[in-house]
């Protein structure tokens, strides 16, 4: 379907599909009764259980090579097929976007993701701006995550996101969840914080932080805060939210959902106090 246009093809694909690929692509279909017999995924759980789409289409050929086969570099092949196909286009690209991230293709995934997002439908853009911004992040293209973010929390302002309502099913370790605007506003002020942190703009990280704490309480928010004010010299400051932090806690093990914050803050709180030891001992023995 896409592959008839005139500018997809004059650009070409940035991961071409192998040179047996035309011959090989699926023109026969098996008679279902064959499939059946054949294929050990006739088990109508199969699909549930491994997340893997039950039609023989592009796109679910290519997730199954992708979760089943576990064969990255060839999943991609195939999730380009299934975008050339115009099987799923959205779903497919995302997922190839996924892919490629794990392969640290993430240039490649972005350039894919912001050419072939124009021919998605409209109630997919927001999802694919989420996986923009993970790919920005881990290529270290903060200008760009940052003007994304700006966008969204834009839209969250004005009450247009999740389509006018007030409230969007999410998910969070393989749970689903009911998210608020304003949990949604929190968590885009927390990865703008976040962005402006990296870019040592800590004035503007501090006040993201802040306002993104006084519309959820979140303790990885709290810890990469302190680690900006430590930034800053505000070390008592950091120091104490730090140990609000831990106190929260109380004698239970800490949350994975913050642990790795707090052990890195830790980390630069120690180091810091180090560092003020040591100069002031070179100041005494001056």
């Amino acid at each position: 379907m896409w592959s008839s246009d005139k500018n997809l093809s004059g650009r070409g694909f940035l991961t071409p599909q192998p040179p047996a690929w035309k011959k090989t692509q699926f023109t026969t279909v098996l008679p279902l009764s064959e499939r059946k017999r054949i294929s050990p995924e006739n088990n109508g759980d199969f699909h549930v259980i491994h997340k893997v789409p039950a039609s023989d289409s592009p796109y679910g050929r290519a997730k199954h090579v992708q979760l089943i086969d576990k064969d990255p570099n060839k999943a991609v092949s195939m999730f380009w097929a299934a975008i050339n196909a115009g099987d799923s286009v959205d779903s497919a690209l995302k997922d190839m976007a996924v892919v490629m991230k794990q392969l640290n293709r993430t240039d490649e995934a972005i350039d894919a993701l912001k050419y072939f997002r124009l021919i998605c439908p409209r109630y997919s853009q927001e999802s694919l701006d989420n996986v923009l911004i993970e790919l920005y992040k881990r290529s270290g293209r903060v200008d760009e995550e940052i003007e994304i973010l700006q966008n969204k929390l834009r839209n969250s302002e004005e009450g247009t996101v999740f389509g006018g309502k007030k409230t969007k099913i999410a998910r969070s370790q393989g749970k689903k969840i009911q998210i608020t605007i304003e949990q949604e506003k929190s968590r885009i002020l927390g990865n703008l914080a976040w962005a402006y942190l990296q870019q040592h703009n800590y004035g503007i990280a501090e006040q993201h932080y802040r306002k993104a704490l006084s519309l959820e309480s979140d303790k990885n928010k709290q810890c990469n805060l302190a680690i900006c004010l430590m930034h800053m010299n505000r070390i008592s400051e950091a120091k104490s939210l730090l140990q609000d932090v831990k106190a929260s806690a109380g004698t239970e093990e800490m949350d994975e959902s913050y642990l790795k914050s707090y052990e890195r803050a830790m980390e630069m709180l120690a180091q810091v106090e180090s560092q003020s030891v040591r100069a002031v001992r070179g100041t005494g023995t001056g």
